[in-house]
């Protein structure tokens, strides 16, 4: 493996950690692991930088040490490969994730098949990584139950991946989906096997959770907390808050926002969704706009970073989805809301108060799809239920069946 790249350029990485605030602890921690890579790699002969993390896996470490020097020769490999900096967020490569590698050549050759079938189709990349990822959890655990091909693969193999042997529901219909969708592709692959192993997949019921909406009175408080200036709210958090109250944006959408996503001049919103890659344009209201404005102008740190929302420490990072369930969170803290534990507190819920506030004002529900980016036309449905205004007009009146008194007795 040539060094040489790392050898005249490691001083640049050194640098920018220096200018951005890096502790001289981390950088230093940097600076000795790149002179023991240069010092040593001739007499190692390493074949790349998983060899050099497995140097310390021959001596006894604790887990911490080990995790650490993960993360250090990560950050150099993507430096020295990619001449990526670390920003706090990237991810080492030293190690493939998932199931994938870790199965016979059979499996992955169908999960190789299927991954070229439906990107030719047309499919989207992230509905490809879900079920492919899914597939291969599924493939991984009839490996390990002695099938390692899939003529070898049992009918009780598949159901006991699904239900425990108590019977109880282990994994859920669209984890299923997710499975029968690969192996429905591979009947061109393999129509035999793939064709019999989809016979063994059990009949689940779909099960959809009841959403707990947000109250008349949790919105006023959630509205009361980002308005009061007084709270613990960063005007970062009050901007993000607004945004989702008044747009109903996933929260990726909302941490993958850039600076020109905002067209102040005629008030409007643009994205590229994740979830679907479409784009979604809106209306810029007056509430989310200004709380924007104030971040920008008096809190968002002076980055040449493009996206919107950053951390507010150094290196000041873009945050990512977690981080903005954890403002969501810190919103209903500052409102004291949803405190108790099982209540559900996350950007989800915003997005559902938005789809029910305009069903319950008449807004046709194509309208609704739009405003919400959805693509599928029963995208909409489980807001539905939540439209108590026009459910009770569905009621059906029972003064013409008898009831028994007790009935709506009070005791």
């Amino acid at each position: 493996m040539d060094f040489q790249n790392l050898l005249e350029h490691h001083q640049k990485l050194l640098s920018y950690m220096e200018s951005n605030g890096y502790s001289e602890l981390y950088i230093s921690r940097f600076r000795d692991e790149i002179g023991w890579i240069l010092r040593n790699a001739e007499t190692k002969q390493w074949a790349s930088y998983t060899d050099i993390y497995l140097e310390y896996t021959h001596v006894s470490h604790s887990k911490d040490y080990l995790r650490n020097k993960r993360t250090i020769i990560g950050a150099i490999e993507q430096f020295d490969f990619y001449g990526n900096y670390p920003n706090g967020r990237r991810r080492h490569t030293l190690f493939s994730r998932g199931a994938y590698h870790l199965l016979v050549p059979e499996f992955q050759e169908l999960i190789d098949f299927y991954c070229e079938a439906e990107k030719r189709r047309g499919k989207k990349d992230t509905t490809i990584y879900s079920e492919s990822h899914h597939a291969a959890s599924f493939l991984l655990a009839l490996q390990k139950d002695g099938a390692d091909s899939l003529e070898k693969v049992t009918e009780e193999q598949v159901i006991s991946f699904f239900v425990s042997k108590e019977g109880a529901l282990i994994k859920s219909c669209s984890y299923k989906k997710d499975i029968a969708a690969v192996f429905k592709a591979g009947l061109a692959w393999n129509k035999n096997e793939c064709g019999r192993i989809l016979c063994f997949l059990p009949a689940l019921r779909e099960i959809r959770k009841n959403i707990q909406y947000l109250t008349v009175e949790e919105i006023s408080r959630i509205r009361a907390a980002l308005d009061d200036c007084g709270n613990g709210l960063t005007l970062r958090d009050r901007a993000i808050g607004m945004l989702l109250m008044y747009t109903g944006l996933r929260s990726c959408d909302v941490a993958r926002m850039t600076l020109d996503a905002v067209d102040w001049e005629n008030d409007r919103i643009y994205i590229h969704q994740q979830k679907t890659e479409t784009p979604l344009e809106l209306p810029l209201s007056a509430m989310a706009g200004n709380a924007i404005y104030d971040y920008l102008s008096s809190e968002r740190p002076d980055s040449c970073e493009n996206h919107l929302f950053l951390s507010l420490t150094r290196p000041f990072t873009p945050l990512d989805s977690g981080s903005i369930g954890n403002i969501t969170g810190k919103i209903m803290k500052e409102a004291g809301i949803r405190q108790s534990p099982g209540m559900r507190k996350g950007t989800h819920i915003f997005r559902h108060h938005v789809a029910s506030t305009l069903l319950g004002n008449g807004i046709p529900q194509p309208v609704i799809s739009r405003t919400l980016g959805h693509t599928a036309p029963d995208s909409l449905e489980p807001y539905l239920r939540a439209d108590f205004i026009h459910l009770k007009e569905c009621a059906l009146d029972i003064s013409g069946f008898p009831v028994a008194g007790e009935v709506f007795g009070n005791g």
